[in-house]
């Protein structure tokens, strides 16, 4: 029973799932979640669901096995619709034990850090260990962005439909 909530069978094997969650208030973030989600569905054996950060909760959270967040950094801090998603489901998932690891994507003007610092400390307090390091795209999102995200969201996925994370 609990193994049906946490895989999806398909063709008779089990999956791992992925949680994209995402915000995005101009589109740039959407089109990195999108990239994302594209590199992770080459992967035949991991589930990948992309939900806006407003739509995801704790429930959300339970029936993943990794979590991959795509943020934009605002005047040197975290989008406040990803910190909304991060403030509502923090005890929750403390509540629930979980522990997930995390990408995460951040899209900003010209540094991100300040984002990258906010995740970080939020996340290591549930806990949630990141798989990677932040991928920071500056600037306006080009080619060479999506291409970042396509080939991170696969790499993750590849991760944890082999059981490494």
């Amino acid at each position: 029973m609990l193994e049906s909530l946490l895989y999806h069978y398909i063709g008779g094997g089990l999956l791992a799932s992925l949680l994209i969650s995402y915000h995005s208030q101009s589109g740039s973030s959407a089109r990195l979640a999108r990239a994302a989600w594209q590199g992770a569905r080459l992967e035949a054996d991991v589930d990948t669901v992309v939900r806006r950060a407003w739509d995801t909760g704790v429930a959300d959270l339970s029936m993943a096995d990794g979590l991959l967040l795509v943020a934009a950094e605002n005047s040197g801090a975290l989008s406040g619709g990803m910190k909304d998603f991060l403030d509502r489901n923090f005890y929750p998932a403390i509540d629930r034990g979980l522990v997930l690891p995390y990408v995460l994507l951040v899209s900003a003007g010209n540094d991100g850090r300040g984002a990258v610092r906010q995740v970080e400390r939020i996340l290591s307090g549930i806990p949630f260990p990141p798989a990677a390091e932040p991928l920071i795209l500056r600037g306006e999102v080009c080619d060479t962005h999506l291409r970042d995200c396509r080939e991170l969201g696969q790499a993750f996925a590849a991760g944890l439909g082999m059981g490494i994370y």
